[in-house]
């Protein structure tokens, strides 16, 4: 896969007098490729798809709050694998309770990547939302051998600025992989009588301390006030359960559904 700058570069080369056998031998590119190019052959799109980063930038072309959405899920329930020639598979992983989810992330998925086909491959109780390209490590540079917590986890100075940017969209994401919305109950002894009084809650669940750092920083800078609540199994839990706060949530995100 070559970009259109690739492509034009090689162009002017041959034009300038080279051949393509030489034209190969600076770029590295196939001399049969660059023969197509000139003879004004016309690929097709999944195989000119443009770079999804140019100058540690997300392409323009590229809706930037869909791609925080897809980046909170694929650090929750997400991974990339690698095949055969470089092409890397995106796995989102979606519980078959949520229905919209899934198709949440399928959109998200198609609209990060346009060219690229996208499958839901079924598994008991669950749909993994997969899509191939050689450029998802490119799009998610978080990638690498081994599960999210054992490794660091931080975002490039390019995905920050999209996070703080769209920073309800990657909670969104953040919520709808590892998270929920709950109601909770307690009861209180009023006048004599025990009575039972219901209350929204959301949680996030995560292994990783670099994965919750960036919720909770990213609660922080949205007004959402959390604290950490206990958890008996491993891992770190987050609550949210501030009257105000679950409202901000509310407001933004939502249950999932």
């Amino acid at each position: 896969m070559y970009d259109t700058a690739t492509r034009q570069r090689a162009l002017k080369l041959h034009a300038s007098g080279l051949t393509f056998s030489q034209v190969s031998r600076a770029t590295g590119i196939s001399r049969f490729a660059i023969r197509d190019w000139a003879s004004g052959a016309v690929p097709s799109p999944r195989m000119t798809a443009e770079r999804p980063i140019r100058d540690n930038r997300l392409d323009p072309s590229r809706p930037p709050a869909d791609y925080a959405y897809l980046l909170g899920l694929y650090l929750g329930d997400g991974c990339i694998s690698e095949g055969r020639r470089q092409v890397y598979a995106l796995r989102i992983a979606c519980c078959d309770t949520w229905p919209g989810l899934i198709g949440e992330c399928e959109r998200a998925v198609s609209t990060v990547m346009p060219h690229n086909k996208v499958n839901r491959v079924q598994a008991p109780g669950c749909t993994s939302v997969v899509s191939t390209s050689k450029h998802w490590p490119c799009l998610f540079p978080q990638h690498g051998p081994g599960p999210k917590r054992l490794r660091q986890i931080a975002l490039a100075p390019w995905q920050q600025e999209i996070v703080d940017t769209h920073p309800w969209e990657f909670l969104r994401g953040l919520i709808h992989s590892d998270g929920c919305r709950i109601t909770n109950w307690a009861t209180r002894t009023v006048g004599g009588v025990k009575k039972r009084y219901e209350y929204p809650r959301y949680f996030f669940t995560n292994t990783s301390t670099d994965i919750v750092g960036l919720f909770t920083a990213t609660l922080d800078a949205v007004g959402v006030q959390w604290k950490h609540a206990s958890r008996s199994n491993g891992g770190f839990n987050i609550s949210i359960a501030r009257k105000d706060s679950v409202a901000l949530m509310d407001a933004h995100i939502g249950p999932k559904y």
